[in-house]
């Protein structure tokens, strides 16, 4: 689903160099769940983009189910990311003044779709988080959890191949972070390939696999779990010493 091999990503001014990603190798199959962790300025921010088709790389090779991106004008990645790619970000970006149904069918206005199809999506996918008696209501109405899912409707009405979580449970407390997790786990269980941002060592855990980020370079910790725990406490404390 996803293959980025020696992937890099500098951002240049006139009088600096940062490199984000340094030669990033990381492989998705179709139909996994992937969690990636790493302290803050690791670089997943970047990769989440990259990955997302909303950032261009700097070198290297990067393929997105069987498609290679390098080197594609904007249009055509648009395209592709609107055909292939949902998003879920930790602040929902629900706009208020519109009710649940026509917050996801914001996107799908964007396809072109007939009326008919697009009230039959957002009512599944509404259905699918639970909240399809919900669907005349406004944002405010509903708890943190309620807006996530919310979100995650939205994302998913577009029928995505790939959803791109980011840090989706960070706004929420942990019972409702357990339930937006329950979800992305039935939603993976069906068929659709999640990579989720994470900073929560029980979130990452139940993924069935970990890639940790440091220094923009990526290590599979799936290999040894243990890894796992020493490297999400160097996170830890990369992050409070920040």
């Amino acid at each position: 689903m996803l293959d980025m091999r020696q992937v890099t990503k500098v951002y240049r001014t006139a009088m600096v160099e940062t490199h984000a990603l340094r030669s990033l190798d990381l492989h998705v199959r179709e139909g996994e769940f992937v969690a990636v962790t790493g302290p803050s300025g690791s670089g997943k921010t970047t990769f989440l983009n990259i990955a997302g088709l909303l950032e261009d790389f700097s070198g290297g090779e990067f393929s997105l189910d069987g498609e290679n991106v390098k080197g594609l004008s904007d249009d055509a990645r648009s395209r592709l990311r609107n055909q292939k790619i949902g998003f879920i970000f930790q602040g929902f970006n629900l706009i208020p003044d519109l009710n649940l149904f026509d917050n996801v069918d914001v996107p799908l206005r964007y396809r072109g779709m007939a009326a008919s199809e697009r009230r039959q999506r957002i009512e599944e996918a509404l259905g699918q988080v639970g909240l399809g008696s919900r669907m005349k209501h406004f944002p405010a109405e509903l708890s943190g959890g309620q807006q996530q899912r919310v979100a995650i409707a939205r994302a998913l009405a577009g029928k995505p191949r790939l959803l791109l979580a980011d840090e989706p449970t960070g706004n929420l407390d942990s019972q409702m972070a357990r339930g937006v997790l329950e979800l992305l786990e039935d939603i993976n269980a069906k068929g659709t390939t999640i990579i989720m941002v994470t900073h929560d060592p029980e979130l990452a855990a139940r993924a069935q696999r970990n890639v940790h980020i440091v220094d923009g370079m990526a290590t599979d910790l799936s290999v040894e779990p243990s890894l796992i725990r020493v490297a999400q406490a160097a996170g830890a404390t990369a992050d409070t010493t920040a």
